[in-house]
């Protein structure tokens, strides 16, 4: 392995805050998975970049993935809003009842009401994540772990802006 693609080499990664929770809120909510993405040739400040897949490539590209998780506080990580718990301020179940039902068009009025419902719960989730991420770019760990051919390796996480 050449000096510039032995990822040994790197001694410090700058991240876009921005960059660390979009790619962890994103790989809550979508199927596939974003990573902090550092590409060779390796030297010791390196620049990690958001980077989504739905097949981990790294291997045939020597790139390091560095996962979002791993560059966050773990109390962070523990507030993420799950998408679930928004279903807590639903009062769907006792508005909604069974009104409507095996009446003449009440089950249209009733699928409106849940559709609201369904609108108003995703609103609720998109705030909240939004105040999550708001939170998370501040709270960028100092250091994390990277993995080289000789094993694990410490870097020093350097935010940008």
């Amino acid at each position: 392995m050449s000096a510039d693609s032995d990822p040994a080499a790197i001694r410090s990664i700058a991240v876009s805050p921005a960059d660390v929770v979009d790619a962890y809120a994103y790989t809550q909510e979508n199927p596939g998975e974003a990573v902090l993405r550092i590409t060779p040739p390796f030297h010791g400040r390196m620049r990690a970049r958001i980077h989504v897949y739905r097949r981990d490539d790294a291997e045939l590209t020597g790139a390091v993935h560095v996962r979002p998780a791993d560059v966050l506080e773990s109390d962070v990580i523990e507030a993420y809003p799950a998408f679930d718990e928004m279903a807590d301020g639903d009062e769907s179940g006792e508005e909604l009842g069974d009104a409507g039902v095996g009446e003449a068009g009440g089950d249209s009025e009733n699928e409106d009401e849940t559709a609201a419902v369904s609108a108003d719960r995703r609103k609720r989730h998109a705030e909240a994540v939004e105040e999550w991420q708001a939170r998370a770019r501040e709270a960028l760990l100092e250091a994390v772990q990277i993995e080289t051919e000789s094993g694990q390796r410490t870097v020093a996480v350097k935010p940008l802006g």
